[in-house]
């Protein structure tokens, strides 16, 4: 009787389980329809700019700031955003010495020439935490000595171009109004709200939730290690384009990292110090555009979006090399603390483009004035 009894309880677990899977499958299977139902067509070849995005702005401004205070490293006020560093390395950019006419733009017009840069790279958290935990990692490169009239009134005798990156194709926010939403709640400490905002489901943004998870990867053996992404777009002379940043290990000397203390709190920094400063060898990376296909679903407002390869591959415009050198010193990491890398410090060839670099362009503006003057005045 009892037997009989385990057996039944049994069969309808075995039938719940297969039910629940069943309805799993037939979820991811509806979601992945409309997916490809609502990601398709044709795109604008220009910004759309929605009403009410300069408010929206503003309060994001508020809000980092706020950010900046929360996470003061003793008396030193520290970025939003990326706030540690591995390391400020000098590079050499060089533009293929074929590249075909279309892609001679901006600072690209000139095949073999090479650029002086410095190459910023980093963990992605508003606080400096342990590399272990998961995170995001950045790469920021600031090209020297470049002629043309930069993008910012106030920054005409700086003459660079930056690029600025992190680890993962696509961001978590569509665009101002839901990175406002995001970026408070999680201000506010509430890390779950900021993708479930309301009861209402149809507010809840899983679909994010699940690339913020994916952003938030394990940390890599280096940072030389990783291919760093644009996310958002650029102007690319009379195209737009998203950059990517691989590495290309076979323009250097072969190099296998000693085994690091992933323990340890900075350990990529010690990686990085292993391979330049100890042992002497150089960092090798391609950089690439993506140009899009406005005839692809390929938007330039929405960066929750991955711009497939599928519909338009990456080209190589460059190589990166980060020579050999030694970078890690008390004066060095102070330089590279005081440094400011923004997408809006460059020339007209690569405007950045889109509400996310809309938001930007104020943002960090009014984040590094905030920091900077706060830490002139310890």
């Amino acid at each position: 009787m009892l037997m009989t009894l385990w057996l039944r309880i049994g069969v309808l677990l075995g039938k719940a389980v297969l039910l629940l899977l069943g309805l799993g499958l037939l979820g991811w299977a509806l979601a992945t329809a409309w997916l490809a139902w609502q990601y398709r067509g044709a795109v604008a070849r220009e910004e759309l700019i929605p009403p009410g995005e300069a408010a929206m702005t503003q309060d994001v401004i508020q809000t980092a700031v706020r950010i900046v205070d929360q996470h003061r490293d003793n008396t030193r006020y520290l970025r939003d955003a990326h706030a540690k560093a591995h390391g400020c390395v000098k590079a050499e950019v060089q533009v293929l010495a074929d590249l075909t006419p279309e892609l001679r733009q901006g600072v690209f017009d000139t095949p073999g020439k090479t650029w002086q840069a410095i190459v910023r790279l980093s963990n992605g958290n508003a606080y400096p935490q342990f590399d272990s935990i998961r995170d995001a990692r950045g790469m920021a490169i600031k090209l020297q000595d470049v002629s043309g009239n930069q993008l910012l009134e106030d920054r005409q005798d700086q003459g660079e171009q930056d690029f600025v990156m992190f680890n993962h194709p696509n961001f978590f926010v569509s665009d101002v109004a839901e990175y406002r939403q995001n970026v408070a709640a999680q201000a506010d400490g509430k890390k779950a709200m900021a993708f479930f905002p309301s009861w209402d489901p149809r507010s809840w943004q899983v679909r994010h939730l699940l690339i913020a998870l994916s952003t938030l990867a394990p940390a890599p053996a280096s940072p030389t290690q990783t291919t760093y992404f644009s996310v958002s777009p650029y102007k690319f002379g009379a195209a737009n384009a998203k950059f990517r940043v691989a590495p290309d290990p076979d323009s250097c000397p072969r190099y296998t990292l000693a085994p690091q203390n992933q323990a340890l709190p900075n350990f990529l920094r010690s990686a990085l110090n292993q391979q330049l400063s100890t042992d002497r060898v150089p960092a090798c990376f391609v950089l690439q555009v993506q140009r899009q296909d406005p005839n692809k679903y390929m938007p330039i407002e929405d960066t929750s979006v991955e711009w497939r390869e599928s519909d338009a591959p990456f080209e190589t415009v460059a190589r990166i090399k980060i020579p050999a050198q030694d970078f890690d010193t008390p004066a060095q990491n102070l330089q590279c603390d005081n440094q400011s890398f923004n997408p809006w410090f460059g020339i007209e060839a690569h405007r950045p483009i889109g509400g996310i670099n809309r938001l930007r362009k104020a943002v960090y503006q009014a984040v590094s004035d905030y920091r900077h003057a706060r830490n002139s005045e310890q």
